[in-house]
């Protein structure tokens, strides 16, 4: 079963990177995605080997590589997350196999078919709202974007994967976002800029009805 919190890395060097995740582990985050953007496979690489290392002292963390399905061959992590414009979904399949977590970006309801269509075992769907985090933010979506597209869904009668929202979402949306139908909550700056981050963790999982079982 997928978690339903995902922490997404973020920091311009691989220290402030590995900090960053660092961080997010000691508060309780047993899920993370790599997101080192415009670098290159080898730095990408060498800052997932080191990741692997911080994680060897966790227990139960799911690791996954944005944009680079071969770091995730190379490094054994748990998946890879795909942008619309990254490398299909069909040969990270191949790629990587039927036992790995491939998720992939979506922001409108034919974004969501595709990606259901292409067998991602995840979607993440935003942005919610203005985030300074992603670079060529795709159209705002708000919540009645969120409940729009899954009333759409419904009405075309589609089995989809499991959705996370994800793009500027603060604690006191998630209650409302987790009624439209989504599955889980995907976060970067929220943790790094909250004064108690283990005290927001503890809110994440509660609004998120997420069960913790995760230990060091």
């Amino acid at each position: 079963m997928l978690k339903k919190l995902m922490y997404i890395s973020q920091g311009e060097s691989q220290e402030a990177q590995l900090f960053n995740i660092s961080k997010a582990l000691d508060y309780g985050c047993n899920w993370i995605q790599i997101r080192y953007k415009n670098r290159t496979e080898s730095e990408v690489l060498q800052l997932t080997e080191q990741t692997k290392k911080v994680i060897s002292s966790f227990v139960d963390v799911t690791l996954i590589i944005n944009d680079h399905p071969r770091v995730a061959l190379l490094t054994d992590a748990d998946g890879v997350h795909l942008g619309l414009t990254d490398s299909p979904v069909r040969e990270a399949r191949t790629l990587l196999g039927a036992h790995k977590i491939i998720g992939g970006t979506a922001n409108t309801i034919d974004d969501l078919l595709q990606r259901t269509a292409e067998g991602c075992d995840y979607i993440g769907l935003g942005p919610y709202r203005y985030t300074t985090t992603k670079a060529k933010l795709s159209p705002i979506l708000g919540l009645t974007g969120y409940q729009s597209l899954f009333c759409q869904l419904k009405e075309l009668n589609v089995a989809y994967p499991p959705v996370y929202a994800i793009g500027g979402i603060l604690p006191e949306d998630i209650e409302d976002l987790m009624k439209t139908g989504l599955y889980g909550i995907a976060f970067s700056g929220l943790l790094s800029q909250h004064p108690n981050p283990t005290k927001l963790m503890d809110t994440l999982r509660k609004k998120t009805h997420e069960t913790l079982e995760y230990s060091r």
